[in-house]
């Protein structure tokens, strides 16, 4: 599921490091990142708690070499042990240069920074890692409910799956997207196209269990949420017919 930039090509906690020494050779503002420090006594340690390093190691498919030499990196380039949404907005840009993905970045710092406090540490961003670009099914379907519940009311409006879409747009060229297919070269048209298959009047919502297998029981609607590239879509959809 290509909802973020890290899940694109290999990925490293270290793309996230190598992401933050670029934006800040280029005088990008500081920023912090996912869960607080702060509330794992960790703040200035140079090595991972016992108890943070046994619970990434439960709860992903990362290595302990893996997990102390990232965090490491995240320290060099963060010292403060956090990332602001600021600074993950950089990040962002540096993967797309010739658009505007701050809004949908906006939205990904939201899903993933779960205690609100406006940072994402490093256990935040390992999380947001591991779902994106490992995690199971269902944790990732978990997660893109998350990021479409624009209000964390825990249901879905119409008015949500526009947002997060139009966001997701804004993330494409224009040019490229008049390779998009007819019935969904806008937002609207895609934000419909999702609606009309979750079978939803105007004003209904979506809950969590029905987002879900919905997006199940239908690769059309998995395709239609999440970011990919124009082309891409062009090749899935031939793949389809034939």
């Amino acid at each position: 599921m290509t909802l973020i930039p890290f899940s694109r090509g290999k990925s490293s906690a270290g793309s996230l490091c190598r992401g933050l020494a670029l934006k800040r050779r280029r005088g990008g503002r500081r920023a912090k990142l996912f869960f607080s420090f702060s509330n794992m006594g960790n703040t200035k340690s140079s090595a991972l708690s016992k108890e943070l390093l046994e619970e990434l190691k439960s709860n992903t498919k990362y290595s302990e070499a893996e997990l102390c030499t990232w965090y490491q990196s995240f320290l060099k380039e963060c010292p403060s042990g956090k990332i602001t949404k600021e600074q993950f907005e950089g990040i962002y840009a540096s993967f797309f240069p010739g658009a505007d993905p701050s809004a949908y970045a906006r939205h990904v710092f939201r899903s993933f920074d779960t205690n609100a406090d406006g940072t994402l540490d490093f256990k935040e961003y390992i999380v947001a890692l591991h779902l994106t670009s490992g995690g199971k099914t269902l944790q990732k379907l978990e997660w893109a409910f998350a990021l479409y519940d624009v209000d964390g009311n825990g249901t879905i409006s119409k008015n949500e799956i526009q947002e997060i879409v139009r966001s997701i747009f804004n993330m494409i060229p224009a040019d490229d997207q008049k390779n998009l297919p007819d019935d969904e070269n806008t937002p609207e048209k895609r934000a419909e196209k999702i609606w009309a298959f979750f079978g939803k009047k105007e004003n209904d919502k979506i809950s969590e269990g029905e987002f879900i297998q919905g997006v199940m029981d239908n690769k059309d609607i998995l395709r239609l949420i999440q970011y990919d590239e124009p082309q891409k879509i062009k090749d899935k959809l031939k793949e389809k017919k034939h």
